[in-house]
């Protein structure tokens, strides 16, 4: 398995940490919750190095960004498109997984005259009620109910997060290389559960903000998800999201869950060329 190179342990001021290999057209990878950059690279560094540049950014917040201020997905993707101007970047496919995937369709919208295009993994595309507005949200208030809601957070998540991080695999089981590379200490650390809070509480409306734009949004945007996702609801999401976009394709994956960025390099690969050529 490839190792993960230029891993940093801070962020380039005033950029993203981040992770980059290869050579070719510009690709980033933006990860969901409860991840960090690791879990894109180990999915898809070896899938796409050999024909493209590819740099995945620890979103705001997470991994080695060590501030814990995440913000709405537009937010972020202003952050995530300061730290691609930063390393030079030339109009990039932007890969999206779950909460990463609202990053990028905010970044096609924001940047449409930068992005050759978005491919949105199991996106979170319209605003819903959600588990972890229930689970994580609460840390994010300000107060003293914030305050003991990220204590008593902090008490539990060593038995929450490991039940969790292999839900989100189901129904595939966890694979072996992201059980052996993931840093689940990292991911897991008190600055990213808030941060983890702060992205529960801003989905709503973060959502709602990218909505208001799908009409008008002129980047072509390549949308993957499992039949059996079982975190993010298909049929809500990823249908709902393939009838708004003006430049939209939708590829069903048959079987697979939440996390097919680890089971269908591939058909991301291929989604990923067929942007850079314009098809």
């Amino acid at each position: 398995m490839t190792p993960l190179p230029q891993t940093l342990d801070a962020p380039p001021a005033p950029g993203l940490a981040f992770a980059q290999t290869g050579a070719g057209r510009d690709v980033i990878l933006i990860h969901g919750a409860m991840t960090c950059r690791e879990d894109m690279a180990i999915a898809l560094f070896s899938a796409l190095e050999s024909e493209f540049r590819v740099t995945a950014f620890d979103r705001p917040g997470h991994g080695q960004n060590l501030t814990p201020v995440a913000g709405a997905p537009w937010r972020q993707a202003e952050a995530v498109h300061a730290a691609a101007q930063s390393l030079g970047l030339v109009r990039p496919v932007v890969v999206g997984h779950s909460f990463g995937g609202a990053v990028a369709l905010a970044y096609a919208q924001r940047f449409p005259d930068e992005t050759a295009g978005v491919v949105a993994l199991s996106p979170i595309a319209f605003p819903e009620p959600r588990l972890e507005q229930f689970l994580f949200g609460p840390r994010a208030m300000p107060g003293p109910v914030g305050f003991w809601c990220h204590s008593l957070g902090r008490l539990t998540d060593p038995l929450l997060l490991p039940v969790l991080w292999r839900a989100m695999f189901l129904p595939q089981a966890m694979p072996a290389g992201f059980a052996e590379q993931f840093p689940f200490a990292l991911a897991a650390r008190a600055g990213q559960m808030l941060a983890e809070a702060q992205d529960a509480a801003l989905m709503a409306p973060g959502a709602a903000w990218n909505t208001a734009g799908y009409g008008a949004c002129r980047t072509p945007v390549h949308i993957l998800a499992g039949d059996r996702d079982l975190v993010v609801n298909t049929a809500l999401h990823a249908d709902g999201l393939a009838r708004l976009l003006p430049h939209a394709r939708l590829t069903k994956l048959p079987g697979l869950g939440h996390m097919i960025h680890h089971f269908a390099q591939p058909a991301i690969a291929d989604a990923i060329r067929e942007l850079h050529a314009g098809v």
